[in-house]
């Protein structure tokens, strides 16, 4: 499964986030990660970010895909952290 994950969140929690996230995923851009994971992997950072977050605070938004070949991205101007160079 493809995931891309978007959060906004309490800037006391960014770099806690940030530096999860960075573990499972690709960043991409400010506040935004993308990547290929399982479905128990997902769940783990489900729980993780759980435990991060204050849920009265922060939001967290996961869009998932079956696969990366289902998602068409357009991007304009840079592109800040491009995953086709990842090995």
């Amino acid at each position: 499964m493809y995931v891309i994950v978007v959060y906004d969140v309490n800037v006391e929690r960014i770099n806690k986030v940030k530096k999860f996230l960075r573990v499972y995923l690709n960043w991409v851009q400010n506040s935004v990660f993308e990547g290929g994971i399982t479905e128990s992997i997902l769940e783990e950072i489900k729980i993780e970010l759980r435990d991060i977050i204050d849920k009265n605070e922060d939001s967290i938004i996961i869009y998932k895909f079956r696969s990366r070949n289902v998602l068409k991205k357009d991007i304009l101007g840079i592109e800040k952290s491009p995953i086709d160079e990842v090995l």
